[in-house]
């Protein structure tokens, strides 16, 4: 042709995608075949005749499908790269693993003392308290017995706590693994925690350095110093600290301190079956002391004795002898008043001696004897009329003329309550606190023989009354006193001024704060059983000061003296013939007064009741030359109670106390009752009398008392106040005060 063109014409150049699409072809092979397809002639066929008839370039060769075979190679090849992959993650993993294993070692380990200054801890500082006979009352602190050698024990004692707590303790380095695989098996199968992995060096070291708490950080811990222990000491050290440094209840750490206190014997005496309940106890002391909880202990001890046969520790016949035929001779526990004398202790302590930082021994004044009569008084009064008399608690303070505290009761039950209601609780003493206000009377001049009215009065809008709301008229003070009469209170605190009244029974020792108004005359401001002991004692030991006191001496275990009680100076703070006086003033109050039911037979004894308002508190403070006593009952919500007197229930408990207290003792009579306040006062009291109304006429001319002072008689008025049913003893004002006498 003369245009001189090749055949199929010029091809132009493409560039981008329509340059990748170009040789791009599309074969019958490549179509997804349908259900009605014909069959089609071989793809390579028809590219090849495609090509012919456009006379352009063959297409580049297709490789074919891979074969079955070649699958498989790869599928292995995948395989082999996964396995490859976690391969190697596992050993990232595993090293990462020990990086953290290690960090946390070194992380608890730097939480720990160091090891270098690791040592075993001296024993907790134990606080004996011991009776002025030397017997031990209480003891305070953790209860430590001596330490005990692992050789003077009895085999099976030791044998017992490895039987029940570590079977494999002389195979392991301190932890034991196997023991820790068990215990985690026997936990899954029973769905909880009931056995544990902890080894008796792991147990040691969590008594000696650590903590009880529950955490994992401890646990880590006690694992660290575990494997420390047993590379410092032998086996049969630990077990020998073991030993004698776990608790086992009731304040007793170590075998020795448990065996004396459950048993009342050292632990090198103990019994299998003695042994096998003490090994018990270490899984819950608290819960399974045999003194409180003698069931659950003597179950768990033939738990014990069973793992000791099973261990060859003891054979088959001895396991059943302990177990069917138990040799215990388990302590009761003890009443527990004498431990509100204890806590009073533990309050002076560091004002004696300062800080405690070693056992030690402190001596008292407390009489065993004293203290349970005392402790029977009021819990047996308290449970046979506290329903009838709404009273559900009570306190006792019984002291020698000069302080020596020889009982005290706190309460019904220490178990129950703690608070100390003879030293901290502060109430109203009612009319047990008139004798201050009387002495003070006698010294600004008047007599026991003095007169004054008995007769309605009001102060201010008050108008305190009588119980009875009768009035007697011109009475003499030893009658008004013994009656309890408060008009004729209120009119002497108010003549001497109630200021005076508060410095007198300051001087006398009371400490707490009471207010200077009329109605102090009536007892209304609050005061403790202690306090009011001691300000009585003045009036037992001739006139001098008495400081309550129970710690006479405090030494250390090896006998080092600590602090000695010295002798007090005695100030006298009431003039002799005013002790006369108010000695003979308040033995009327036994005589014929509101006190009538408290007498110890041969003893001159003196004393003051009370009742504050509604009834709320019930005293009576009594004395002779050898004991003073006050006793309180009331309630610790200060509820009213029906109608319990100081002249009922606590003449009651005090007679009770002291009649036992003066057994045996030689009579003793009351300081300056033979000299009285003397003849030669009459004249002095005669012309303080005052003439006799005609609505009440004058009393009787003194008599001589049966103590060597002068008597005056009771009011000849017909109607004579009678003597309460219950020895009601208290004052009243309508709408506002209760009975108070």
């Amino acid at each position: 042709m003369g245009s001189g063109k090749k055949k199929g014409g010029r091809k132009e150049p493409l560039f981008g995608l329509p340059a990748a699409l170009a040789d791009l072809r599309l074969t019958v092979a490549d179509r997804i075949p349908g259900g009605d397809d014909k069959p089609k002639k071989s793809a390579k066929s028809s590219a090849k005749r495609k090509n012919e008839d456009s006379g352009d370039e063959p297409p580049r060769e297709r490789k074919a499908p891979a074969s079955r075979s070649g699958a498989k190679r790869r599928s292995k090849s995948r395989i082999s790269a996964g396995l490859g992959r976690l391969v190697y993650w596992g050993a990232v993993l595993s090293l990462w693993g020990v990086i953290a294993v290690i960090g946390v070692v070194i992380y608890v380990g730097a939480h720990l003392p160091p090891i270098q200054s690791l040592e075993i801890p001296k024993r907790p500082p134990t606080i004996q308290i011991v009776g002025m006979d030397g017997s031990v009352l209480t003891q305070r602190g953790e209860m430590a017995g001596a330490n005990v050698s692992l050789k003077d024990l009895p085999p099976y004692l030791p044998k017992a706590f490895i039987a029940i707590e570590d079977r494999r303790f002389y195979s392991h380095f301190g932890i034991d693994p196997i023991g820790i695989l068990r215990a985690a098996v026997t936990n899954v199968l029973h769905r909880g925690v009931s056995q544990g992995g902890s080894t008796l060096t792991q147990q040691l070291a969590k008594n000696l350095f650590l903590t009880q708490e529950r955490t994992m950080q401890r646990k880590l811990q006690e694992a660290e110093l575990a494997i420390w222990l047993e590379r410092k000491h032998s086996k049969n050290e630990i077990l020998e600290l073991y030993l004698n440094r776990v608790y086992f209840g009731s304040g007793a750490y170590g075998v020795e301190a448990a065996a004396q206190r459950y048993f009342g014997k050292s632990a090198k005496n103990v019994t299998i079956a003695e042994a096998a309940m003490l090994a018990g106890l270490v899984k819950s002391p608290s819960r399974l002391a045999p003194n409180r909880n003698p069931e659950g202990a003597e179950a768990r001890a033939q738990i014990v004795l069973t793992a000791m046969a099973d261990a060859k520790f003891i054979t088959d016949a001895q396991a059943q002898a302990s177990i069917g035929h138990p040799s215990y001779n388990v302590k009761p526990v003890g009443a527990g008043t004498v431990n509100y004398v204890a806590d009073w202790i533990g309050e002076v302590l560091d004002d004696l001696v300062g800080q405690i930082d070693q056992s030690i021994t402190v001596e008292t004044t407390i009489d065993p004897k004293l203290q349970s009569v005392a402790e029977a008084a009021i819990i047996d009064e308290l449970a046979a009329k506290s329903v009838k008399f709404n009273v559900s608690q009570g306190a006792l303070v019984a002291m020698t003329p000069d302080g020596a505290v020889r009982a005290m009761v706190g309460g019904r039950n220490y178990a129950e309550s703690q608070y100390n209601r003879a030293v901290t609780a502060k109430r109203q003493p009612g009319s047990s606190f008139k004798p201050f206000v009387y002495l003070t009377a006698l010294e600004q001049g008047l007599t026991p023989d003095t007169v004054r009215q008995d007769a309605p009065i009001e102060v201010k809008g008050w108008k305190p009354e009588n119980y009875t709301h009768e009035y007697f008229g011109s009475v003499t003070l030893t009658q008004a006193l013994a009656m309890s009469l408060n008009t004729v209170a209120i009119r002497l605190g108010l003549e001497v001024g109630p200021k005076n009244v508060v410095r007198t029974a300051h001087r006398l020792g009371i400490s707490s704060k009471l207010e200077p108004n009329a109605s102090i005359a009536l007892g209304t401001s609050e005061v403790s059983v202690v306090e009011m002991v001691g300000a009585y004692a003045p009036f037992a030991n001739g006139g001098f000061t008495a400081t309550p006191h129970v710690v006479t001496r405090i030494k250390t275990l090896d006998g080092k003296l600590l602090y000695m009680r010295q002798p007090e100076e005695h100030n006298q703070v009431i003039e002799p013939r005013y002790v006369a006086m108010m000695n003979t003033m308040m033995r009327e109050t036994l005589i014929s007064g509101t006190a009538k039911k408290a007498e110890i037979p041969g003893w001159p004894a003196a004393g003051k009741t009370g009742t504050s308002q509604d009834y709320r508190d019930a005293w009576f403070i009594g004395y002779t030359a050898n004991l003073v006593t006050g006793v309180w009952l009331g309630n610790d919500d200060n509820s009213p109670t029906k109608k319990a007197t100081g002249g009922g229930l606590p003449v009651e408990v005090w007679s009770r106390f002291m009649k036992t207290a003066h057994e045996g003792v030689p009579v003793a009579a009351l300081p300056n009752a033979q000299a009285g306040w003397g003849q030669s006062n009459l004249a002095q009291a005669a012309s303080q009398v005052s003439p006799p109304t005609a609505a009440a006429p004058g009393p009787a001319p003194a008599q001589p008392s049966s103590n060597g002072g002068y008597r005056s008689p009771p009011p000849t008025r017909a109607n004579v106040r009678p003597e309460a049913a219950a020895g009601l003893d208290g004052w009243l004002m309508d709408r506002l005060f209760g009975g108070n006498r």
